[in-house]
């Protein structure tokens, strides 16, 4: 469904209910789409610890000499 600005303000509760139910809400300004209307994603829960065991961090990570190391990779 395609509607214009002034349409989109005075029937905004209707055209959400369309978009929520799924229907492909378009408003247009001048007749050129501007805005796609789409209903928001619930975010997921984050787990934290998902990575434990899979990344590896060496004891040396911050020592001197891999700072130097990389300090010369991009000529710092």
């Amino acid at each position: 469904m395609q509607t214009n600005m002034h349409e989109a303000k005075s029937k905004l509760s209707q055209l959400v209910e369309a978009a929520v139910h799924g229907e492909e809400v378009i408003i247009a300004k001048s007749g050129k789409p501007v805005v796609r209307l789409v209903p928001c994603q619930p975010r997921k829960k984050r787990e934290f610890g998902q990575l434990k065991g899979k990344v590896k961090m060496y004891s040396d990570f911050d020592s001197k000499e891999v700072n130097d190391e990389i300090s010369k990779m991009f000529d710092m």
